[in-house]
């Protein structure tokens, strides 16, 4: 638009404002950089106006009305075109919003993370909303939205794959480091923590752009529902584990649940469709069954077995064996009769060792 066009218009068209249309973008830039002297500028209380010339930031002006005139503006006398009297200055205008941005919504596959619980890998996703607000307009105009002014969506856009990213990188790493189940990460125990650490993380990448993100909102970490049921009876047979001894027992467990696995693919055929149930038939199952009660139940390893105890005589406590009872210090000899001093079984009266342990009888000649 040229200079007369401008004057032809009269004073009603020199009144520079962001139009309505306009007001969801971030970043807005004034069509023409041909603006005559005295132009009203109106900048809202949640914007910032930020003047360039030659790709260079010259000034930005706050909320409020301004008169663009070098008599008011000091740095408006280096805008000025010459070819118009001084009646004219040159520069590119941009609007950017500085309120806070919610609602901004983003989602999208973490990738699998091992469950420390289970050390089993889950494909994990994570969906939620967040907001942003600028917190440096011109940095922002250099470092991201560029002189062309961008398209509206673009720095919602960018945020979302920063938002996505980091808390791609950070979930993984907090289940990792501070071994969180991921049932418990999926039931929100963790949310805080999440959100404060991925918040921190963000700031390192948003700060250099002008931007700020404050906050996350309906944060959710998923699973698949299928691998949520299959974490919850690995989950029941852990606590299996700890209920029948620790790890070995549990190793004997799991063998007999091959095993008995086994034995009810014998009984169904192996597959084979065939009215007879399989080369065993019914027997598979039995023999299954018998393997895996074999298993669960087989001894441990010499070494590994409890320390005896026996029954006080005097006092009747369960102590171990040995010369004096750890309760009450009156030697342990002195066990009522007809009982066994090494493992309180009962013992027949013609008996001279136990048939539990094979201990010599205390009372036995």
């Amino acid at each position: 638009m040229g200079v007369m066009d401008w004057l032809k218009r009269g004073v009603g068209e020199l009144m520079i404002a962001r139009p309505d249309e306009a007001k969801t973008q971030v970043v807005w830039k004034h069509p023409d950089p041909t603006i005559p002297m005295k132009s009203q500028l109106t900048v809202e209380s949640d914007e910032r106006c930020v003047f360039f010339r030659d790709g260079k930031v010259v000034a930005t002006l706050g909320p409020g009305r301004h008169t663009l005139d070098t008599a008011n503006l000091p740095f408006l006398s280096n805008l000025v075109d010459s070819f118009t009297g001084g009646r004219v200055f040159i520069a590119e205008v941009f609007f950017v919003s500085m309120t806070e941005q919610v609602g901004q919504k983003f989602g999208g596959r973490i990738g699998n993370v091992e469950d420390p619980k289970s050390g089993v890998p889950v494909e994990t996703m994570v969906h939620g909303e967040f907001a942003f607000r600028v917190s440096d307009a011109e940095r922002l105009i250099v470092g991201l939205v560029g002189m062309g002014g961008g398209a509206p969506v673009q720095v919602s856009g960018w945020m979302r794959e920063q938002v996505l990213k980091v808390i791609r990188d950070r979930i993984a790493e907090l289940v990792v480091k501070n071994k969180w189940p991921l049932l418990d990460v999926t039931s929100g125990a963790y949310t805080e923590e999440i959100e404060a650490d991925v918040l921190a993380g963000l700031g390192t990448h948003c700060s250099g752009y002008g931007l700020v993100i404050p906050r996350l909102g309906n944060f959710v970490v998923a699973i698949a529902d299928g691998d949520a049921a299959n974490l919850k009876k690995l989950y029941t047979d852990a606590a299996y584990v700890r209920a029948v001894g620790g790890v070995d027992n549990f190793q004997r467990f799991a063998a007999g649940k091959a095993m008995l696995g086994a034995g009810e693919g014998m009984a169904k055929g192996g597959g084979d469709g065939g009215g007879s149930g399989g080369l065993l038939g019914g027997a598979g199952l039995g023999v299954g069954l018998g393997l895996a009660q074999q298993l669960m139940q087989s001894p441990r390893p010499a070494g590994e077995a409890a320390a005896a105890r026996v029954a006080c005589g005097k006092c009747g406590a369960q102590v171990a064996a040995g010369k004096f009872c750890g309760a009450c210090g009156v030697p342990l000899s002195a066990v009522p009769s007809g009982v066994c001093a090494g493992c309180s079984a009962s013992l027949a009266a013609d008996a001279r060792f136990c048939g539990q342990c094979g201990r010599k009888r205390s009372d036995a000649v």
